[in-house]
């Protein structure tokens, strides 16, 4: 049943997913606290250009919080009275993963943490999180399924956000917090993220520099476009999840429970091998790029791949943006935000 949506609060608002989500909400005519600490993963400048064109918004207002610091949060849940909650901070990053694992226990499992217990002590309609491909791990049946166990994780960001998965179902049981997961594949658009391959390879092949290609003839992603994902997510935040009477627990459905809780895959349900990712790049940029073909990385999985029957079935939509006119318009806000 549809809820009318007033108030969101919104963690990683200056992210690039969050950006876009809460540019849509205050098109809608929804109310939106952006929650954000800035962390120099990246350039912080880019995080501060997205919040720079929030600010001036109607309906928008902004805090500089570390999602771990819970007294903080829940002090401005306490505060803004917020009907959705939709989790988008967390620390990415699958490489960098392997380098600096404590940085994922205290964003991805203690901030989910204060999250969780925020929504405890200030009851909230729904909350919304971001999941991630990455649960899947090192399962090989494509295409990748809610309603499969992904319980073999090959990097520490996969185990944390499976981890997430995990907390959310128990919180649901435990105090009937209406909890949807969203399980992104590879996103991608204007306004993204620099440590993603797209973007470094765009600045690359701009510059004339060469690119770092990981098992480019084995690789492949279902690269989905920002706008998808923005479109998704709206969609389901007045859509908070209700207890499956049909619920087995002779047989459970990883997908669905018991308790008001939900897992969706978002993805563009077309995997592309690498190769072909890098030519439309190449097309978008007018230039060839140099290569330097590197074998695959420790916690890397060959390929990715959507069932997204779920997300249709609940909300009326797929992804559907091809890689050829999204990778045009990310290179098209390249050139212009960057001045090339």
């Amino acid at each position: 049943m549809n809820a009318p949506i007033r108030r969101v609060l919104l963690t990683g608002a200056a992210g690039f997913v969050g950006f876009h989500v809460t540019e849509a909400l205050l098109g809608e005519g929804v109310e939106v606290l952006g929650i954000d600490n800035l962390t120099p993963y990246y350039d912080p400048a880019l995080k501060q250009a997205r919040l720079d064109r929030l600010l001036p918004r109607n309906g928008f207002s902004f805090e500089p919080i570390d999602i771990a610091d819970y007294d903080v949060l829940q002090a401005a849940f306490a505060a803004y009275k917020p009907d959705v909650i939709i989790h988008l901070a967390a620390q990415a990053g699958v490489r960098y993963s392997l380098e600096n694992p404590r940085a994922y226990a205290s964003s991805n499992l203690d901030g989910f943490l204060s999250i969780l217990e925020a929504c405890r002590h200030n009851p909230v309609s729904h909350l919304i999180y971001a999941s991630s491909s990455s649960v899947y791990g090192a399962n090989a049946k494509v295409p990748f399924s809610e309603h499969d166990g992904a319980d073999h994780p090959v990097s520490l960001y996969a185990a944390t956000k499976r981890a997430n998965e995990l907390m959310a179902h128990s919180y649901a049981h435990l105090y009937g917090i209406p909890v949807t997961g969203l399980r992104f594949f590879t996103v991608y658009g204007p306004w993204g993220r620099p440590d993603m391959a797209y973007f470094k390879f765009t600045k690359a092949i701009l510059e004339g520099q060469p690119i770092d290609v990981y098992a480019e003839a084995e690789m492949s992603r279902d690269f989905t476009y920002v706008d998808d994902i923005r479109e998704a997510i709206v969609r389901l935040a007045s859509l908070p999840p209700a207890s499956d009477p049909d619920f087995d627990r002779l047989a459970p459905d990883p997908a669905t429970a018991a308790a008001p809780y939900r897992i969706y895959n978002i993805g563009n349900h077309t995997p592309v091998r690498l190769d072909r990712f890098i030519a439309v790049i190449e097309d978008a940029c007018g230039r060839s790029a140099i290569k330097r073909h590197l074998p695959m990385q420790p916690g890397d999985v060959r390929a990715t791949y959507a069932d997204v029957s779920g997300l249709a079935a609940r909300v009326g939509f797929r992804p559907d943006t091809s890689i050829e006119e999204g990778i045009a318009r990310f290179v098209a806000w390249y050139r212009d935000f960057y001045k090339v």
